[in-house]
């Protein structure tokens, strides 16, 4: 599956765009529903960092893999002035411009791995991931198939997800 989704994310209802799709995504990738909101509400932050700090901004969102797991990266990037003190961005509780100050902070806590890059004269480019590790069943079928490592299998239909 090479699915990758861009959003272009210029305005309050670019973040719904962006939402929908990481959700979809990740409900593609097999993720369950509750990590599939995770995911969505962990874009939808940064997504409105762009809008409120920079005003204009894009995310890319694709199917990672490695040998056990795979997942969804997220790489949301922007031409704005940078994180002027990056550390106190990425403090709990530390609001700017009117904000809870939960943007990067929550966003962190969402995901399973989580690094900014303020470029040295502008821009910033955050990169996200989650992983999903195949269950037994998964890795069965893969098995039968021929298929090595890990692989979401979006045929897979299971209620309580």
């Amino acid at each position: 599956m090479d699915d990758e989704v861009i959003v272009e994310i210029n305005s309050d209802a670019d973040l719904v765009t962006a939402r929908a799709e990481a959700r979809a995504l990740a409900s593609r990738l097999g993720f369950s529903r509750t990590d599939a909101t995770l995911i969505a509400t962990a874009l939808s932050e940064i997504a409105r960092n762009i809008v409120v700090h920079v005003g204009r901004g894009r995310i890319t969102m694709r199917h990672v893999r490695e040998e056990r797991r795979y997942g969804l990266v997220a790489v949301a990037e922007d031409e704005g002035p940078g994180i002027r003190h990056l550390g106190a961005a990425l403090a709990e509780g530390n609001a700017s411009r009117g904000g809870l100050g939960l943007g990067l902070p929550g966003a962190r806590r969402l995901m399973d791995e989580f690094e900014v890059v303020c470029g040295s004269v502008r821009g910033t480019t955050v990169t996200m991931k989650k992983w999903r590790i195949p269950d037994e069943l998964e890795l069965l079928r893969q098995k039968r198939r021929g298929g090595g490592g890990a692989r979401p299998n979006p045929a897979k239909a299971d209620p309580r997800r």
